[in-house]
């Protein structure tokens, strides 16, 4: 069944406004309603925005008022500092997914139900599998942050699918998303003058050109792909490769130091890395896609190598040494070490 109305949750974030703003240029799509709690900066076309958190019922509103029919949810957040701290973040994430399905559950309109998820469910450890296909078991599961926030959303949506069997849920299971405007913590590691490595690690990574990700999300509500996919680009690249192909210098640190140095880099707001995003540059992660080629019927236009080349490109990435910054991160790491050993001295 092709959607006449839709909602898009996360409307003020790029891949959000592009999902919306595609849609709304579909003629055979009545109408786009797009939410968030923040006036988005792009123009959404035809999109009509509605100023709402999914935190609270007003959503359950929202969707009975427009008669929506295909909700695409979008508004999973993966960095504490881009959702005003760590509590807010999964308060956004968990509780508005809760009240969202709440709201559609209700809703005798809605029939299709499209939920961004992240790869980042199945953890990254030493005793990974080669690929993680969509049903394999994680070693062990995420216990904090963005991948933790994830597997209790699935958990969600399994059992409002179960309560509403009539509505078609896809599940879409993202890698690190890049492209010419990605503003990601990957994107940000990448920007750095002198790049942090797992002294001892080269972990694999794998990409999605954020083209594919729109593609893949615009084929979920206008198709009927009933399922959970994972969602990657073809192949992988070492850490090591991809900090030579953007020209940048790496710095191996020790294992036990890489969570310091994360800590400095917040603290300095140069890159949001959380604590599993952390354990991926030690262990990395890789995922098969043959159910998203065979079953849902898509082949992402970009490579793992391609999406980062194109992405190279576009940021203009090149060697260069900021001074003051490395200096800034010293200090901020010096400081930290000697902290640390006068709390273990006392």
């Amino acid at each position: 069944m092709r959607p006449r109305r839709v909602l898009v949750t996360g409307v003020a974030r790029p891949l959000g406004a592009q999902a919306a703003t595609a849609l709304a240029a579909d003629p055979d799509i009545e109408s786009v309603v797009g939410v968030d709690t923040v006036t988005p900066d792009a123009d959404l076309g035809r999109t009509r925005f509605v100023r709402a958190d999914i935190r609270h019922p007003l959503i359950a509103k929202v969707i009975s008022t427009a008669e929506i029919d295909t909700v695409l949810h979008l508004n999973v957040i993966a960095t504490p500092l881009g959702a005003g701290g760590r509590t807010a973040m999964k308060e956004i994430n968990v509780i508005g997914t809760m009240q969202l399905l709440a709201a559609c559950q209700k809703a005798r309109s809605v029939s299709k139900l499209v939920v961004k998820s992240t790869t980042s469910i199945y953890g990254s450890s030493a005793r990974d599998p080669a690929l993680f296909a969509e049903d394999t078991e994680p070693r062990s599961l995420p216990t904090a942050g963005y991948a933790k926030d994830a597997v209790e959303v699935e958990g969600y949506v399994r059992g409002f699918s179960r309560r509403r069997p009539d509505i078609a849920v896809t599940v879409l299971r993202f890698t690190n998303v890049l492209g010419p405007q990605s503003d990601s913590p990957l994107a940000r590691y990448l920007d750095l003058p002198v790049v942090p490595t797992v002294l001892g690690f080269d972990p694999r990574i794998q990409l999605l050109h954020s083209d594919d990700a729109l593609a893949v999300l615009l084929r979920a509500a206008r198709g009927s792909h009933a399922g959970t996919f994972n969602v990657a680009g073809e192949g992988v690249l070492l850490l090591s490769q991809a900090i030579r192909r953007a020209g940048r210098a790496n710095l191996p640190v020790p294992f036990p130091a890489i969570g310091m140095l994360g800590g400095v880099a917040r603290r300095l707001r140069l890159v949001d890395f959380s604590a599993e995003q952390l354990d991926l540059l030690a262990h990395g992660r890789a995922v098969d896609t043959e159910r998203l080629v065979s079953v849902f019927g898509y082949r992402p236009r970009y490579s793992t190598v391609e999406t980062f080349d194109n992405f190279v490109q576009h940021r203009d990435l090149r060697f260069t040494l900021d001074h003051e910054l490395v200096s800034r991160v010293e200090h901020g790491l010096t400081g930290s070490l000697r902290r640390r050993w006068l709390m273990g001295s006392s």
